[in-house]
């Protein structure tokens, strides 16, 4: 390990085959600023990483947006735009964003990261600036696991998903929605305000826009719904299937209609619901600390959001670096 780091345990971690999940690091008595610690054990983390999907860091002295991105640019990982994402969202500085901003009350359902398009980070930051006044952690799940268990209970919907993968359909309105969890317009989700532009970003992702009085329907897909992790050797639930299914609802958009087999059938919902429910079950929620900086490999991990009382002030970075991974089953 390296000397600036200290491997400790906090109540709620979950040991899978005897790794704990999250590995959870504080600073040594020896330590640099975490910024310089990451600089030094790039191998360390990285080996780490690969091992927990998910590394927290705990009692670090962050207290900015700032002290935040100095910290993810110690990683050297490089940018990834935000382009064909759903959640609204706000640049802060430099490459911090915030999490999600829809109300505190609604809960984020689990997903990967953009799975729902072609380009995904392989990475996610998160950094707890203001503790929530109650509940609003981020639970996460190991992909691997939930496929797993889906694959064991339910193996025709599987060889299904596996065959047909899945399409993903929204209805984007002009400008964001910061009451809806998916409010994200179609000029912010393509970073552009010509339609042309909008076009041709979207056929770049495999998108398909269907262009209304008062904005756009987008069909992506179909899209695999598993994945295999290269790095790790295994098949990952890599899909958006229950967030979009239980989710993706507001003015514009019909869950039970955001998402199908890639052949159009629709899904059962007793086996969607069913999966919201082994994710429940194999999740792990550390309630958040001000300035921990929470790591997860999007490639192994499952994350979401609880409701919350405010105060609550999370910010992300959503970086991508050059791997084995090509998401394609063997």
């Amino acid at each position: 390990m390296g000397t600036a780091f200290v491997e400790i345990y906090v109540p709620g971690q979950k040991f899978v085959n005897g790794v704990p999940f999250p590995a959870v690091l504080s600073p040594s008595a020896s330590a640099i600023s975490l910024t310089d610690s990451v600089k030094a054990n790039q191998p360390f983390l990285q080996s780490l990483l690969l091992q927990s999907g998910a590394v927290l860091f705990r009692g670090f002295p962050l207290s900015t947006a700032s002290h935040f991105n100095d910290v993810v640019e110690a990683f050297g990982y490089d940018e990834l735009p935000y382009v064909g994402g759903a959640a609204p969202r706000t640049n802060v500085v430099g490459r911090v964003f915030t999490a999600n901003e829809s109300p505190p009350d609604q809960k984020i359902p689990f997903h990967h990261e953009m799975a729902q398009v072609p380009e995904f980070p392989s990475k996610l930051f998160f950094f707890c600036e203001v503790e929530p006044g109650s509940g609003g952690e981020t639970p996460i799940v190991l992909s691997h696991v939930v496929y797993e268990r889906m694959k064991d209970k339910y193996p025709e919907f599987v060889d299904r998903l596996e065959k047909h993968g899945l399409l993903y359909i929204r209805v984007l309105g002009e400008d964001d929605n910061p009451s809806s969890p998916i409010g994200r317009g179609w000029k912010s989700t393509f970073l552009t305000t010509d339609k042309a532009i909008a076009q041709q970003r979207a056929a770049k992702l495999g998108m398909k826009l269907e262009w209304l009085e008062d904005g756009v329907k987008t069909i992506m897909g179909p899209i695999p719904g598993v994945k295999y992790d290269e790095s790790r050797q295994r098949k990952i639930w890599f899909n958006s299937m229950v967030a979009a299914y239980t989710g993706w609802e507001d003015e514009r958009n019909d869950p039970v209609k955001a998402v199908t087999f890639g052949d159009g059938e629709p899904l059962p919902p007793d086996i969607v619901y069913d999966c919201l429910h082994i994710l429940e079950e194999e999740s792990v929620a550390i309630p958040w600390q001000k300035g921990d900086v929470l790591l997860i490999d999007n490639w192994a991990v499952l994350h979401s959001r609880r409701s919350f009382h405010p105060p609550r002030r999370v910010l992300a970075s959503l970086v991508k670096t050059l791997c084995l991974n090509d998401g394609l089953l063997p």
